[in-house]
């Protein structure tokens, strides 16, 4: 304001977009709300479109995190029964040893040809002195190598409970980050339901955008029986909540709905977009066909499952039901045939 009073306006225009901007902002105070360009609508969802990608990146390295920790869980657990199996079998070594042990203690000091002269059973005295050379030689040198291998799987049982904790600090900190995102969404939904309903109606247009059919994408009949199948179980979640880490039957995030749709099917896929990017034969987006995955983004972040007919069924973003879009709603990443 001060420097208005110092420089003057230099024209009569420019007195009458000064004294319009004051009038405006006056107004926008007495009615207690800012200035309409100060939170502009194209500006929220923009802004809203932002926190949902970061909500699906978070949820995806959350995925990968918790695969990979089940991943070593297992490992560590057959680690486990080796080390359990391989010790029954060196304990029963040890019981061995040590009877002949004892055998060979209470003989000791006395020349073999009187031992045996003395021996009540001459032939178990025979079958024992055989075994103790037997044991001499490849028994004590297949103890020591058991030894080596308890020794080693020892080593990496250790070695891998230190990753899995380390695995498990890495999930927290992603299950941490998750709920950061999970707070800011509820922030911008709090925000769009504060728009009339109109201005929703828009956004929610915008987030579907791309709905005309694209280019020679018909694409009616599945790639297989199994891709058929896998159809079929993602139609039967339509309407489904979108869930974090969720992978059905009662609701899903993205890679878990193909996940899921495709176990239907029979055929196991990995848990995040980004493997199943690759978990398949990659076609041109022009020849797609029903069962094809189709992942968005240059990070491969979300992942739906083609239809036909232009369309995509997945798990969009929370607040929003499993449901169809079309293909083009977002930068295609790649298309893949399971």
């Amino acid at each position: 304001m001060g420097s208005h009073r110092r420089q003057a306006p230099s024209s009569g225009l420019d007195r009458g977009a000064t004294a319009a901007v004051s009038l405006l902002s006056a107004a926008a105070a007495a009615l207690g709300v800012a200035p309409a360009m100060a939170a502009p609508h194209d500006d929220t969802r923009a802004e809203v479109d932002r926190l949902y990608a970061e909500a699906e990146k978070a949820t995806e390295a959350y995925n990968k995190a918790d695969e990979r920790a089940d991943a070593l869980r297992g490992e560590v657990g057959r680690a486990q029964d080796r080390i359990a199996r391989q010790q029954e079998r060196i304990n029963t070594m040890r019981e061995a040893l040590g009877s002949l042990a004892g055998a060979q203690y209470r003989s000791g000091g006395i020349d073999p040809a009187l031992a045996l002269l003395f021996s009540e059973d001459p032939d178990d005295y025979l079958d024992k002195a055989t075994a103790l050379d037997r044991i001499g030689i490849h028994q004590a040198a297949r103890l020591k190598d058991l030894q080596t291998a308890m020794r080693e799987l020892a080593q990496d049982r250790s070695e891998a409970a230190e990753t899995l904790g380390e695995l498990e600090k890495s999930r927290k900190a992603v299950a941490a980050h998750k709920r950061s995102v999970e707070r800011r969404l509820a922030r911008a939904r709090q925000l769009l339901n504060s728009l009339p309903d109109e201005e929703r109606a828009a956004y929610d247009r915008a987030s579907r955008s791309g709905r005309d059919e694209m280019p020679g994408l018909t694409g009616a009949v599945p790639a297989s029986g199994r891709a058929a199948a896998a159809v079929a179980a993602a139609r039967s979640a339509l309407g489904k909540p979108y869930v974090w880490g969720a992978a059905g039957p009662g609701g899903f995030d993205c890679s878990g709905l193909m996940q899921w749709s495709y176990a239907q099917a029979g055929v196991f896929l990995p848990r995040t977009s980004q493997a199943q990017r690759v978990a398949g034969r990659q076609v041109p987006l022009s020849q797609a066909q029903p069962g094809d995955l189709v992942t968005y983004r240059s990070d491969a972040s979300h992942v739906g499952m083609y239809v036909g007919n232009g369309q995509v069924i997945h798990a969009p973003y929370p607040g929003a039901p499993v449901r169809y879009d079309p293909v083009g709603m977002m930068p295609v990443s790649a298309v893949t045939r399971v």
